[in-house]
């Protein structure tokens, strides 16, 4: 079968990273950036994880960026058009400070040329809480490249997140896709594999980064990224 789209997921699947060590460098970097508009890390810490909820409840009445920054701004006093410019700058330069929190990833390209062999399209399918500027910036300690994918999901385009089912039907609507025909590749048991089965879309699970869900854990197609990249050349 060849499927119409291989979705991955970007941390802990494509990137490897421990998540508690990559947010710490990431808002280390992040609040030395904002340190002129007078705020300190706890607050700009507390604004960023304010807006992020905002973005994961979104209901798709409005992009996540204008979730994002609703709530940044209200708590910081900052108005979205000072900081903004200056955020999407700290993404495409200062954010490669958090690099060091993240692993090598060999396979990574390999992965994706794989999936572009056994599919119509292939999808960075990463939790759109991030300006592009901050996807391109990850990708790029791959060696890859937002242009190497069909699609790539952001929060100036998207207006669901991850674990919202609805994040994945959103994806499906927009590039006309059949759920059925489409495959999830990541390393969240919730987020990415039960929301895109929720979704009708089946997956593999990636467990060298495994973030698991103790109480229901999943069961389903599973193993190493060498182990998945084996699997997506014998499809």
């Amino acid at each position: 079968m060849r499927y119409q789209a291989i979705m991955f997921d970007l941390d802990g699947t494509l990137l490897p990273m421990e998540l508690k060590g990559f947010a710490k460098a990431y808002f280390t970097a992040l609040a030395r950036e904002l340190a002129p508009f007078g705020l300190q890390p706890e607050v700009v810490m507390k604004a960023v994880w304010g807006g992020t909820e905002a973005m994961i409840r979104n209901d798709g009445s409005r992009l996540n960026a204008d979730a994002f920054w609703e709530v940044f701004t209200g708590l910081t006093g900052v108005e979205r058009a000072a900081v903004e410019p200056v955020c999407d700058k700290f993404y495409s330069e200062g954010f490669h400070l958090a690099r060091a929190a993240t692993g090598e990833n060999p396979l990574a390209a390999e992965a994706v040329r794989a999936a572009r062999a056994k599919a119509d399209h292939v999808i960075l399918a990463t939790n759109p809480l991030f300006p592009m500027a901050g996807q391109r910036t990850r990708l790029s300690w791959l060696g890859l490249a937002p242009e190497d994918f069909d699609l790539v999901t952001c929060y100036s385009s998207d207006r669901f997140c991850k674990p919202n089912p609805a994040y994945y039907q959103d994806i499906c609507s927009r590039m006309g896709l059949d759920p059925a025909r489409c495959f999830m590749i990541g390393n969240d048991d919730r987020e990415d594999m039960y929301a895109a089965q929720a979704a009708g879309i089946p997956g593999y699970l990636v467990t060298d980064c495994r973030i698991p869900l103790a109480e229901n854990p999943w069961q389903g197609a599973q193993g190493s990224f060498a182990d998945m990249v084996r699997m997506l050349n014998a499809l």
